[in-house]
């Protein structure tokens, strides 16, 4: 249930209204409010209570400017490894990518299972002299081509 903040602080309002006067604190709330829906006090206090403020990413400066880690990080490739997907430095995933548009594009899986990799030269160079890999190996196979 989404609730603005604006119609919550009402509600939380008269709900203290209606705990701090009873029936006569409820009377004096224009006729518009009498319309709304009147939350128990428990509930207004749980929705008080899960309310946050929400910051948006432009308040902290370097929100959008963290250096990337990991598998993001762009990292120095072997020679073979250059090869095939361009570039002296890649992140993992973006070689993985290029690895795969590569294979796509030179037709390079099984007719009949397309799990199964058939490798050129340049492909063996990188598995590791093997003629045929499944997909799920090439994440395992291209890590000795990070240096």
């Amino acid at each position: 249930m989404a609730v603005s903040l604006s119609s919550l602080s009402s509600i939380l309002a008269r709900e203290s209204a209606s705990l701090a006067g009873g029936a006569a604190a409820t009377s004096a709330l224009p006729s518009s409010s009498s319309s709304r829906l009147a939350l128990p006090s428990r509930r207004a206090a749980a929705l008080a209570a899960t309310v946050r403020a929400v910051s948006s990413p432009s308040s902290s400066p370097a929100a959008g400017k963290r250096e990337p880690r990991g598998i993001m990080k762009p990292r120095p490739v072997s020679p073979e490894m250059q090869a095939v997907v361009g570039a002296p430095e890649i992140p993992r995933t973006q070689a993985l990518k290029q690895i795969w548009a590569y294979i796509k594009e030179n037709n390079l899986q099984d007719p009949e299972n397309k799990k199964i990799i058939i490798c050129d030269e340049k492909l063996k160079k990188i598995f590791g002299g093997k003629d045929r890999v499944g997909f799920l190996e090439i994440a395992g196979l291209i890590s000795p081509h990070f240096l």
